[in-house]
């Protein structure tokens, strides 16, 4: 038995005793609860469905390769050879889609996110990088249906940005996104260079499971709330109302701010929205360093001060350095074309 039939049988014996609970009367008393049970049921259910097809494909190679020893009719011997590569590779993509779906879930997974992009070393270049990002993942949270609404943003007048946040809604957005959390540095010679040098550049990104208004309490009196006029782009608004919201939490230092809107009450909304996600993001981290404590994870937990990838221009080349995984596509990552980097994250991540 391999791995991975190993935890599919695991899956299936915890789906017996999540199909006592659905019959359970009382269990729709309590809407979270119930809520919870019934996407566990909805996953084993499929989980289950992937798995047949896991094995009728299985039964199938194996049926094959023994006619291959055992069939004298060049013709039939033919046609076996034929039929082995596409029942493998059918077999290769099924056990993909198994390995995902093995992935343990984190009851944060299915949050909405709040993505923030800052600029690092390497000046005007590490900006128009952090705006490479930002249309990176605005262009992969388009394919996959997701919505994006923009925050917070402070641009660089050469082009780019020093930081921007906004966020990212649909379905198992953080599952997907979580581990685009840390340094991205960025390879390739600048517009301004004369001698064709390569230069490094480089930008964190901050993944933020966003907040519900029970996963923290803000307490009113913890805040030191500043207004003052906004600078920068924006239109004439910007420089003749204090419109902008600085909100300084107290107890943990944590300092968010917003301009982007004309309305002071709008900016205030937006401002305490990121501060919700990122105390909810210091506990999380907290959390997530114990258990990797507790276990060894090739991923890690997303730490904003590690290297995680690099993308080289010159050689159209993106590498991700957790998983020692390279691709020759830089292009098209760039596009959104993300899948081939995101689910090995997952999957390594799960020790599948």
């Amino acid at each position: 038995m391999t791995r991975i039939e190993a935890k599919v049988l695991e899956v299936l014996e915890e789906l017996k005793d999540v199909d006592q609970l659905v019959m359970d009367a009382d269990l729709v008393k309590d809407q979270r609860r119930y809520a919870e049970v019934m996407r566990q049921y909805q996953q084993g259910l499929e989980t289950k469905g992937v798995y047949r097809n896991y094995q009728e494909l299985k039964q199938q190679i194996a049926d094959v390769r023994l006619a291959l020893q055992s069939e004298k009719d060049k013709e039939m011997l033919g046609l076996y050879e034929e039929e082995l590569p596409g029942l493998e590779e059918q077999f290769d993509k099924v056990a993909e889609q198994l390995k995902l779906m093995l992935v343990p879930v984190d009851p944060l997974d299915t949050r909405n996110i709040i993505v923030e992009i800052r600029a690092g070393t390497g000046g005007d270049e590490a900006a128009l990088f952090a705006g490479d990002l930002y249309r990176m993942y605005l262009r992969y949270a388009e394919k996959r249906g997701w919505g994006a609404e923009l925050l917070s943003v402070n641009e660089q007048e050469q082009g780019g940005y020093k930081e921007i946040v906004f966020s990212i809604k649909g379905k198992e957005v953080y599952g997907t996104l979580r581990y685009e959390s840390g340094t991205h540095r960025v390879q390739r010679i600048p517009v301004t260079e004369s001698q064709g040098r390569i230069h490094t550049s480089a930008a964190t990104v901050a993944v933020l499971p966003e907040a519900e208004e029970m996963d923290v309490d803000i307490q009113e009196k913890d805040l030191r709330i500043d207004t003052y006029r906004a600078a920068g782009a924006g239109g004439q608004h910007v420089n003749t109302t204090d419109s902008a919201v600085r909100i300084t939490h107290i107890p943990s230092g944590l300092v968010v701010q917003c301009q982007d809107e004309r309305s002071q009450i709008k900016n205030r909304a937006k401002a305490m929205k990121m501060l919700s996600s990122r105390l909810l993001a210091y506990l999380t981290e907290q959390a997530e360093a114990k258990r990797a404590a507790e276990r060894k994870s090739q991923v890690g937990t997303g730490d904003r001060s590690g290297r995680i990838r690099t993308y080289n221009f010159p050689q159209n080349r993106v590498t991700d350095h957790r998983i020692s995984l390279t691709l020759y596509k830089l292009e098209l990552v760039l596009q959104g074309e993300m899948d081939e980097l995101i689910q090995p994250l997952r999957i390594a991540n799960a020790e599948i």
